[in-house]
């Protein structure tokens, strides 16, 4: 581990990372056959052939290397690369053992409190209207010598919550692994700009594992990162937003990560909501991730990813565009040309979004439901569908998280157990 990184031992350590998962993932594939980690076809699920799914060890090893040759010799890096270990360890044990919601939960936990304890903390930020903040120095609780503090909290809590983001949106191949080179890289540009080089040397291996494990994941996929790639990914993600955005003294970093990881995060924030207004338990799986919406209205898997890849990028652009483009002093004063350019990233943001939600058709179920069959039924030849087909089959939805499929040759709703 090198005293001091630089910009260029960033480029060393995506590259090194990148070669080395595309070497070693596929030879996780034997393991998982070994051990019986297999992620097997269902209902809820989009793949149709049983895949191994322990390709975050490759994942892990990528970085662990990568991170002990660039990574500073600091406390911090040490108990990042530790954590690393730790969550990918509870990963592991998931997708053999397949745990329940409250072990893993645990371990997740365990996992952040290492890097927590050792510094990788928000101790202050600033908030546009309301100033600095500073919950570093509001103690919780005194214990055993150690004193908890607010930020110690809320930082275990943040990092817990993206781990848990990027995990959920794994439910088609390539997502999570595209999602997260895309991130990954803009936040290792804009840790590199602060002089939070350290941040971008970690953010950089990160997109590099993740990219060499894309190689393996890209739909059909050969192999599954699982848990065990999904949580690492997450954390690593995690990690480089505290060190690299949220420890500075910029006015926006708190935006920076929201804007970045803004698809994984509306996601899972709309899978939630819809959990909790129909009752279901947040934790158990259904069909209403972004991602199978789409399935469920005929897109391919490359054609769902392409989607969700631009509409990341385009959200990380507005990231970088706050970060780069020079509209404002500080200090009230704008630039008429910058400000433009910057409303103009602004709307594109919006627009994408919009547009997502509309080829989403989120708010619009019922008429979804009532043109697709309609389409289909005219393409089959088939009579126009009743109302109330169409209401029973919104109302299983919305009672199972199940979206029933249609049969593109008949027009027919396709039974979902």
């Amino acid at each position: 581990m090198p005293a001091d990184p630089t910009n260029l031992d960033a480029l060393y350590a995506f590259l090194v990372a990148l070669l080395l998962a595309l070497v070693l993932v596929p030879l996780t594939k034997r393991l998982a056959l070994r051990v019986g980690a297999i992620d097997y076809p269902n209902e809820r699920k989009l793949h149709t052939v049983p895949t191994p799914k322990l390709g975050g060890l490759g994942i892990l090893a990528a970085a662990l290397v990568s991170g002990l040759l660039w990574l500073p010799s600091d406390n911090e890096s040490h108990a990042i690369v530790f954590g690393a270990v730790a969550i990918a360890w509870v990963g592991a044990l998931d997708d053999v053992f397949e745990l329940s919601a409250a072990p893993k939960l645990l371990g997740q936990i365990v996992a952040v409190v290492i890097p927590v304890s050792a510094g990788v903390t928000v101790e202050n930020f600033t908030v546009p209207f309301f100033g600095r903040l500073t919950p570093g120095t509001v103690d919780l609780v005194h214990l055993a010598g150690t004193t908890i503090q607010l930020g110690d909290v809320a930082t275990v809590l943040g990092l817990v919550a993206i781990i848990n983001v990027i995990n959920l949106i794994d439910g088609v191949d390539g997502l999570a692994a595209g999602v997260a080179v895309i991130s990954a890289l803009t936040l290792a540009t804009i840790a590199l700009s602060l002089e939070r080089t350290a941040a971008g040397v970690l953010a950089a291996l990160t997109a590099g594992g993740a990219l060499g494990f894309l190689r393996w994941g890209f739909p059909p996929a050969g192999t599954f990162m699982g848990d065990t790639g999904s949580n690492l990914l997450g954390y690593l993600l995690g990690a480089v937003a505290v060190q690299g955005a949220l420890k500075t003294n910029a006015v926006v970093a708190l935006f920076l990560p929201l804007l970045i990881l803004a698809v994984p995060i509306l996601d899972t924030g709309f899978v939630v909501a819809k959990r909790l207004k129909y009752g279901k338990p947040i934790y158990k799986a259904d069909r209403w991730h972004f991602h199978h919406r789409m399935a469920d209205i005929g897109f391919s898997q490359r054609r769902t990813l392409l989607y969700l890849y631009g509409w990341t990028a385009v959200m990380s652009g507005l990231a970088l565009a706050l970060r780069f483009v020079p509209y404002s002093d500080n200090h009230g004063h704008f630039n008429a040309l910058w400000t433009a350019v910057m409303a103009a990233c602004l709307i594109a943001a919006i627009a994408a979004s919009v547009y997502l939600v509309e080829v989403l058709e989120i708010l619009k179920l019922r008429q979804t439901r009532l043109r697709q069959l309609v389409t289909l039924r005219r393409q089959a030849g088939a009579p126009e569908p009743e109302l109330q087909e169409v209401n029973v089959a919104v109302e299983q939805e919305l009672e199972t998280g199940n979206f029933p499929a249609v049969d593109p040759e008949t027009g027919e709703f396709q039974a979902v157990d």
